[in-house]
């Protein structure tokens, strides 16, 4: 559809016609059920309307309906890309309005698969961020490393997608007797991909030409409309949960939070959102390392300080450091087994906001580079 419409210039007043764009809902490079109304000045974007809704599922009213056990199925479903981070901040409410203290041996699993579930998150980030891109060879790459991350779920849930594994003052079953030796593999293996993938993707002139100076996010505007996670990181705010409020083990482990440089370009364009991300891999990886030294007590039930029966009463608000950024659930408890509110605040969703801002002015092509730097799931921003 096309409308005419008067615009301001240097040069005074003249009509021009500017045509508006469906990019979506079923195309590929919009990652998800998501339909962008783009208007055009010729190839030059001169506004973006994000419209959601598509893949919504009343989350929320579900989760009011359900037993707090019954919840946590739900949670897998926002980020499905990362099920077993969503269940951590979910059960450390539940366990602060029980008065609940895990052990360092559950808390340690529960931060390796968390540490895990980021990598797998980041290589489909970057995986696809490279399509984007015209780069394919890394998709490859870095999904059959996935595959290995998804094989140790499996073993632990049953499940490679959904995984209902971490329970609120527990987890569901213990580990597997090579699940260290699994995860340390992993390690290794992500280590040595990662660098086929800076030499092959991050460093090709190609790829770096079409991110550097797009979609540049100035760090007041990250802050301003609430991003989080790479996306805010990417912008050089120093900001991470796991850092500024930690859980789980993370105040005892040594590792760095990643912020883009400007390195090739302008700080926060989308080549440092996604750089960023490759370096959070690794920080990622020193963290197993370290966590994997609070596991060895094997004699430990993991199942033994889950309630066999849920009632909190009171009201929280618990968030972790996701993949994509903070990801936290309100919850309100009045005694009984069923929650009387649960919110969930979603990083995919707020990030996205940000969309039209950092958009205008760039090309059509470059449109799709900076909605993939943002890295968003539509099961998390329609939940």
């Amino acid at each position: 559809m096309t409308e005419k419409r008067e615009i301001e210039i240097d040069y005074g007043q003249v009509h021009t016609e500017r045509m508006r764009l469906n990019v979506g809902p079923q195309h590929p490079s919009t990652h998800g059920v998501l339909r962008l109304e783009v208007e055009l000045e010729g190839e030059i974007v001169t506004d973006v309307i994000p419209h959601i809704g598509y893949l919504h599922r009343c989350f929320e009213k579900y989760c009011e309906n359900c037993t707090y056990v019954q919840v946590v199925p739900y949670i897998d479903r926002l980020d499905y890309i990362s099920s077993m981070s969503n269940e951590i901040p979910y059960a450390l409410g539940i366990e602060k309005l029980l008065d609940i203290n895990v052990s360092e041996r559950i808390q340690a699993i529960r931060t390796i698969l968390a540490e895990l579930n980021r990598i797998a998150s980041h290589q489909i980030a970057v995986a696809t961020f490279g399509m984007d891109a015209g780069a394919f060879t890394p998709f490859l790459y870095l999904f059959r490393d996935r595959e290995m991350i998804l094989d140790v779920f499996e073993r632990l849930s049953g499940g490679r997608l959904l995984y209902n594994y971490i329970r609120p003052g527990g987890l569901m079953k213990d580990i597997y007797p090579t699940f260290v030796s699994d995860a340390l593999a992993i390690v290794k293996q992500v280590r040595e991909t990662n660098q086929e993938v800076q030499r092959l993707l991050i460093d090709n002139k190609i790829f770096i030409e079409r991110s550097i100076n797009v979609g540049i996010m100035p760090p007041d505007i990250a802050i301003n409309f609430a991003c989080s996670g790479p996306t805010l990181r990417g912008s050089g705010v120093n900001y991470d949960v796991r850092r500024a409020e930690p859980y789980l083990l993370y105040d005892k482990f040594d590792f760095e939070v990643c912020v883009g440089k400007g390195l090739m370009g302008t700080l926060g364009d989308s080549y440092d959102r996604n750089i960023v991300r490759m370096w959070e891999m690794e920080e990622s990886c020193k963290i197993i390392e370290q966590a994997v030294k609070f596991i060895p007590d094997a004699s430990e039930d993991v199942r033994a300080s889950i309630p066999k029966k849920i009632t909190p009463k009171g009201e929280i608000y618990t968030k972790a450091e996701n993949p994509k950024g903070e990801l936290g659930f309100y919850i309100v408890g009045d005694g009984k087994n069923k929650p009387v509110r649960i919110k969930g605040r979603s990083p995919s969703f707020v990030n996205l906001s940000v969309l039209p801002y950092i958009s205008r002015g760039y090309m059509i092509a470059d449109l799709i580079i900076i909605l993939g730097s943002i890295d968003i799931v539509l099961g998390e921003i329609d939940r």
